[in-house]
């Protein structure tokens, strides 16, 4: 379904860049989450495109939306969770292949497999599996371990611009972890249904009265994740974590 609305054709290619190609496309987005997402590409589009958006998922004319409807659109800017643009396919799913790998050895261990890398320009700078068992220590969780080693590797706890692949959704503990080190992004394999706290479970990166920076990408290689999990509890009795 092409769009209605005569977008000028600076939007029309910004929409493209960001894989919004009809209005079908947009409607499953959101007028609210397409904006957001042109600002995270570097667009510096004014209201006046939400506006334009709203209009063409809504099938109505930009002109018809009164005050209040663009102050609750203001509002939804304002309460909606962190938008970054995804990673790029093959690169996540390289990265992620790090992680299982991480999680392999965790495995290995006897220790529960998650693993998971901390990304900075394209480059791993730090890499880590579970070791609470090892370690008698219920932090040593593979993201709080990878997030230390980066901030050491940075000289900084803040890892600004840094991404994190994890193999597993990130528990409450290591959520709340990411959330401070502001990660741009934290980019998962496997839901984690009983635990996670990235929206399976509760999404603390979309508490509006936590401090926002992290973008949230669940699903990449989720299979692969989800049968190296399955097949270590297959065979040994289910620990905690």
């Amino acid at each position: 379904m092409p769009f209605q609305t005569s977008f000028a054709p600076s939007t029309l290619a910004a929409l493209h860049r960001i894989g919004i190609r009809s209005r079908q496309d947009l409607q499953a987005a959101g007028a609210v989450y397409t904006f957001l997402l042109l600002k995270a590409a570097g667009c510096t589009f004014t209201r006046s495109i939400l506006w334009q958006l709203t209009a063409e998922t809504d099938g109505i004319a930009a002109s018809s939306l009164t005050q209040s409807d663009k102050q609750r659109l203001l509002d939804e800017v304002r309460r909606h969770p962190p938008v970054a643009l995804p990673p790029d396919t093959a690169e996540a799913a390289r990265h992620m292949h790090h992680a299982l790998e991480q999680a392999a050895a965790a495995a290995a261990a006897g220790e529960i497999p998650v693993g998971a890398v901390v990304v900075k320009n394209g480059r791993i700078i730090a890499a880590a599996h579970n070791q609470s068992i090892t370690r008698r220590d219920i932090s040593a969780h593979a993201e709080i371990r990878a997030l230390a080693a980066a901030g050491a590797e940075l000289g900084n706890y803040r890892l600004d611009g840094c991404d994190v692949y994890i193999t597993l959704e990130p528990c409450a503990m290591c959520s709340s972890a990411l959330i401070q080190a502001r990660v741009r992004r934290v980019i998962y394999g496997a839901a984690e249904p009983k635990t996670g706290a990235a929206g399976s479970v509760i999404n603390l990166f979309a508490e509006g009265r936590l401090n926002r920076h992290t973008a949230v990408f669940g699903g990449i290689e989720a299979e692969t994740c989800r049968r190296q999990l399955q097949d270590f509890f297959r065979n040994r009795r289910p620990e905690t974590r």
